[in-house]
């Protein structure tokens, strides 16, 4: 590691070239991540590294009319028909002018236009690829540095003074660092050959300058290569690694269930640079990929040391979170030696896909041994394990077929397949059923599921989008599933239903709106009434969402948002089981308004996008997640509960073309209460204020 941080800092002082990015007002693929983070709550940490690699794609746009297949791929709200669509377009009609002349293109509504203009731009296609030479190295190749800090004015219960009698017998009752987050961020890039880049990081209550530590807590570099020949990728350092669907291997975000119908698909195969804060899903080592007219062979080892609870033998279980700011947090902190290496040899056609995946992984000399549950009996248990599994994929002009299936080392299986349909430009169909074992052992695995995991999951996804007429996009999917064997907290095999409808109208990029209906039930547990047998009851939740946006022109942007959300969880008598007279089921209900603002004048250095809300819900099982625009590469999906306001502003000043800075403050208050949080993070009053700054240079 210390050899590619001399590599990163040689670079870093030696270039000095940059491509500028417009950026505008209100952006939508943000919105984008939103809903995904409103829908897979559990998914948080995958769903930043997306944002991270859209953030940095926005601020590094390609060009429309050089980008190849793989170049789209990248951009998760185009379908494979849109994709081909705009090179045949290209091929007919040579290049591009504008990016405008996107809307010529049958395929693409306006809506999905929007989503990707930030990340494309028409310019002059070179006549021939540049040389890797030192010289143009230094003229040509781009940098970018990022300094964030972040921190709550006020001050929570873990950073309260306690006295050391009390800190040598509790010691977890006091975060061990300061109350601020620190980052930084440098990247390098020399078109799409060659990418470099260090990351290092704190999270507030890490210490960064004392006895404990010193220093960040996080760190992470990469170098990266591309298109050299035969050599696709290759990479050193950290990186990512995905391949099939993810029943095997993957380090991307779950696919979702959302509006658009196509995400649930799986299209990142091979390896990326890690450029992210995420401090868990990513390899650590080598890894290449060799690319011989339509074969690829992809080859890796990885080494980390992993955050665990473990003793000199045993691994009870793992930390997932990178947090380490109590003594309990730095005793789990690096402590599981992990090998992890494989390979995956794929032959792609347009037509036809097909690729064989396989991983070997072990702990050191330590064994996995979760404490024994009923909920965990088929968890895996051992020191190494290994998957296999093959994906394939067969596509024609109306039709897709794709899947994996995949088995671990005890034999188990797992797979998932689906089916689309596109027989016009404004239809699409899709279904998808999944069937992972409940003893399928996958450490790396994420695929599309209900789960966190895959494992003890069977369902049924179905999905529909259409443009019956000009502006108006209707999308929905309906998702049953079920989990065979027990869940955490949930004493008996389990089923549940998700629904989603959303109709939307645009009017070029004047007006946007949708309305959204979303609604999910599962079952949990329940003690019933003059019973000692706990039963299975469900859960429901409703959530609805509209939004108004308005832009009159590329300077002013706004919108208005209204959420909505119910929480039913059904109550019965001992007797027959009959619902209770009195009160049926306990509900819980909440709303939110919200209004956005975005302005960034053209004669000005500056912009500014401007949030306020109100929400008023019953308790936590009907939060509401709050939409808002944060800093570059920061994100973040708060949810918030009982009522109070919620007010934000975030200032960007342009001190140059290749430097700016940025700045975030967010203020919540809230009406009833006398404490939030809960906890060492317990603030005492009502308010709660987060202040932001980056520093963003391009060189």
């Amino acid at each position: 590691m210390r050899l590619l941080f001399v590599i990163l800092l040689t670079m870093l002082i030696c270039s000095r070239h940059a491509v500028s990015q417009t950026v505008q007002p209100i952006e939508k693929w943000m919105e984008y991540i939103e809903e995904l983070a409103g829908n897979l709550e559990e998914d948080d940490e995958r769903i930043e590294t997306l944002f991270t690699d859209l953030s940095f794609l926005a601020e590094h746009p390609f060009n429309l009319n050089t980008a190849n297949v793989e170049m789209f791929k990248r951009l998760p709200f185009l379908s494979d028909l849109q994709i081909e669509e705009i090179i045949e377009y290209r091929q007919r009609h040579g290049n591009m002018l504008t990016v405008y002349e996107l809307k010529n293109i049958l395929s693409l509504d306006w809506p999905t236009i929007e989503l990707i203009l930030p990340f494309v731009y028409a310019g002059e296609t070179e006549s021939q690829t540049r040389s890797i030479t030192p010289g143009y190295m230094l003229r040509y190749g781009s940098n970018e540095l990022l300094i964030r800090y972040s921190r709550t004015l006020q001050k929570k219960q873990g950073y309260q003074s306690q006295p050391d009698s009390i800190l040598l017998q509790y010691p977890n009752r006091q975060y061990l660092g300061e109350p601020f987050y620190h980052s930084i961020r440098y990247a390098y890039t020399y078109d799409e050959r060659i990418q470099a880049g260090l990351v290092a990081e704190k999270d507030a209550g890490e210490p960064f300058w004392k006895r404990t530590h010193k220093g960040y807590d996080y760190y992470s570099a990469h170098v990266f290569l591309r298109y050299m020949g035969a050599l696709k990728s290759l990479a050193i350092g950290d990186y990512k690694a995905s391949f099939g669907q993810g029943l095997v291997m993957s380090h991307d975000f779950t696919p979702s269930r959302n509006a658009i119908i196509s995400q649930v698909e799986r299209r990142n195969n091979g390896f990326r640079r890690h450029y992210s804060t995420n401090e868990v899903d990513f390899f650590r080592g080598v890894a290449s990929t060799i690319q011989l007219k339509n074969f690829e062979l992809s080859l890796f080892y990885s080494y980390r040391r992993l955050d665990a609870t473990a003793d000199s033998t045993y691994i009870s279980t793992f930390k997932t979170d990178g947090i380490h700011r109590l003594v309990s947090d730095r005793a789990k902190r690096q402590n599981v030696p992990t090998h992890t290496y494989g390979g995956n040899i794929r032959y792609a056609t347009p037509q036809i896909v097909i690729g064989l995946t396989a991983i070997g992984y072990q702990f050191g000399d330590l064994i996995v041994k979760p404490n024994p549950a009923p909920y965990n009996l088929f968890y895996f248990r051992g020191n190494r394990n290994s998957n296999i599994s093959v994906d394939y994929q067969y596509k024609s002009r109306q039709f897709k077929f794709f899947g994996e299936t995949a088995m671990s080392a005890n034999k188990a299986f797992a797979t998932m397949n689906a089916l689309q349909w596109t027989p016009a430009s404004y239809v699409s169909a899709l279904m998808l059923y999944r069937s992972y074992a409940r003893d399928y052992h996958s450490f790396y695995g994420n695929a599309f599921s209900q789960g966190s995991t895959v494992q003890n999951e069977q369902g049924l996804y179905l999905g529909l989008q259409l443009t019956p007429i000009a502006r108006w996009k209707i999308s929905g999917y309906a998702d049953f599933f079920r989990f065979p064997w027990l869940k955490y907290g949930i004493d008996a095999p389990s089923s549940g239903m998700e629904y989603m409808a959303q109709a939307e109208y645009s009017q070029l990029d004047k007006i946007s709106i949708y309305l959204r209906y979303r609604y999910r039930q599962k079952e949990s547990n329940r003690t019933i009434e003059n019973r000692p047998e706990v039963e299975l009851l469900p859960d429901r939740q409703h959530r609805i969402r509209f939004q108004f946006l308005y832009k009159p022109s590329v300077v002013f942007a706004a919108r208005t948002a209204f959420d909505w959300s119910v929480f039913d969880e059904e109550m019965r008598t001992a007797a027959g089981l009959q619902t209770l007279p009195n009160k049926a089921n306990e509900v819980s209900r909440g709303w939110m308004i919200s209004q956005s603002i975005g302005w960034k004048p053209s004669t000005l250095p500056l912009q500014a996008d401007l949030y306020v809300s109100w929400f008023n819900t019953d308790d936590y099982s009907s939060r509401i997640y709050s939409y808002e625009k944060n800093l570059l590469y920061a994100f973040s999906s708060p949810s918030f509960y009982d009522k109070g306001t919620r007010l934000s502003a975030v200032i960007r000043l342009n001190l140059t073309k290749k430097l700016y800075i940025s700045t975030k403050i967010g203020w919540t208050h809230y009406f009833e209460r006398e404490t939030i949080g809960s906890g060492l993070e317990t603030i005492e009053g009502k308010n709660k204020t987060d202040l932001d700054l980056m520093i963003h240079w391009k060189f």
